[in-house]
């Protein structure tokens, strides 16, 4: 198989209409989750739509987030002091997951492995920049996350 024929993780999942779904109702499940819903409590009508944006330009898809917000810095600063735990982490991961299943997207291994290497990845950048003294790199580049996407080791 060519690389021309391989899809984007964006095109697999369904696009832009099938991480507006999961969005949607994942914040739904955030909203009721007694962990997580402390944190979102603030949160806008147009978050879940961010993150689906934001999702789908780091899988393959459209680089929308980037040119209505700011890409990757911009999302950095939305985590700038909020203290994220690695219980939090795992549960959010967890219930995004779970909400994947429940609508029943893609799951097959190779696939779901590649999600799984991202939300882990990217969870992680987020507790990280939630600490305090974490500044913004404004030249921070998108992350784009394909089918394998292992590196080395994290150097900050």
């Amino acid at each position: 198989m060519s690389n021309q024929s391989v899809p984007s993780l964006f095109e697999w999942l369904g696009g832009i209409d099938a991480l507006n779904r999961l969005t949607d109702r994942f914040y739904e499940h955030v909203k009721a989750d007694a962990l997580l819903g402390p944190v979102f409590e603030h949160m806008g009508a147009d978050h879940p739509g961010h993150v689906a944006s934001f999702l789908a330009e780091v899988l393959g898809g459209p680089d929308d987030y980037s040119k209505r917000h700011g890409g990757h810095p911009h999302m950095v600063q939305q985590h700038l002091n909020r203290h994220l735990s690695q219980q939090m982490r795992r549960r959010w991961v967890s219930l995004l997951l779970e909400t994947a299943d429940e609508l029943g997207m893609p799951d097959d291994p190779e696939f779901r492995s590649a999600l799984v290497g991202y939300l882990e990845w990217g969870s992680r950048l987020a507790v990280i920049n939630s600490q305090p003294g974490v500044t913004v790199d404004p030249q921070a580049p998108m992350p784009r996350w394909g089918w394998g996407e292992a590196k080395g080791p994290y150097t900050g």
